[in-house]
């Protein structure tokens, strides 16, 4: 099977059955007006949690039926979060996004020890991305959640997506390590993190995936780069996935990919007990809302 466009993750959602969208801080146009278009394309359903007043009168504007649609009255974000998670724990909803609330807030709300949605792996982002010049759907991984991922976090990261990736169909993805160079260098931890978890990789110790590293961007995306290098590389050319060796570099890359290769992204929360949708306000509504599918397809 083949991602092709980010499309693939609406008819991958509306096969299997429709799933409880539970919206903190609902009060938020482009966030109802995608959870409108999920609606529409009968993949979610959502419970609005916010100010009652505020999200009437921006589903008004948008022409967004709210018929038939719980709401929770609150307004105050913090505790809407809370509540959202509330629903989650109570299996009312089976994915949570982030509406008119900071970002820390509602982080804080999902990773309460008592009351939050923690199973003891570590969360961490992955964005799908569809671009003119690649032929399939490349996926980055985290670009905005873990700082400086030590090794045995990356392990963590690169579990969560494969995981991810089974549950959408892709049976065996392929993943490059990406940093500087292509050869292990002592003073480059990232290239050092790379060769052991290919090797973890080789020696079964990380399954459900290929492994390559270290690769640099151009010979992890074309096999062309990669042979002119000297390189063989099953994953050269054909990668699903590409693990970043920190937030920089992966927040960087995600935004030279929307920026300038105009690419359209879906993006989620992985290791908490359901998909967690947290997208930026710059995102595009078709970016809100194909995250949205991302998460009921997962």
């Amino acid at each position: 099977m083949i991602l092709k466009t980010l499309n693939t993750f609406i008819e991958i959602a509306a096969g299997k059955s429709k799933k409880k969208i539970a919206v903190a801080a609902a009060e938020d146009q482009p966030v109802l007006e995608a959870v409108a278009a999920a609606r529409k394309e009968n993949i979610v359903e959502p419970i609005l949690v916010g100010n009652r007043i505020i999200i009437e009168e921006i589903s008004s504007k948008i022409n967004f039926d709210l018929k038939g649609i719980d709401i929770i009255n609150e307004i105050n974000p913090v505790q809407a979060c809370k509540i959202s998670v509330g629903l989650i724990r109570e299996n009312k909803a089976q994915i949570l996004m982030k509406g008119m609330v900071n970002t820390a807030d509602y982080l804080r709300a999902i990773l309460d020890k008592e009351n939050g949605l923690r199973t003891g792996q570590l969360l961490s982002h992955i964005g799908f991305f569809e671009l003119k010049k690649y032929h399939k759907l490349l996926a980055v991984t985290d670009v905005a959640q873990n700082i400086a991922p030590t090794l045995e976090e990356k392990i963590d990261i690169l579990n969560n997506a494969v995981d991810c990736f089974h549950r959408i169909g892709i049976v065996h993805p392929k993943i490059a390590v990406v940093a500087a160079v292509e050869t292990v260098n002592p003073k480059m931890e990232a290239t050092i993190h790379a060769a052991l978890l290919t090797m973890m990789n080789r020696r079964k110790q990380i399954n459900g995936c290929i492994i390559d590293g270290p690769l640099g961007f151009d010979n992890a995306i074309s096999k062309e780069s990669a042979e002119h290098k000297g390189i063989v590389s099953e994953v050269s050319g054909d990668v699903d996935l590409l693990l970043t060796p920190d937030i920089e570099s992966g927040n960087i890359l995600y935004k030279s990919l929307t920026y300038f290769a105009d690419a359209k992204v879906a993006a989620i929360i992985l290791g908490a007990s359901v998909p967690i949708v947290l997208t930026s306000r710059s995102d595009s509504n078709r970016s809100k809302l194909m995250s949205i599918a991302l998460a009921a397809s997962y």
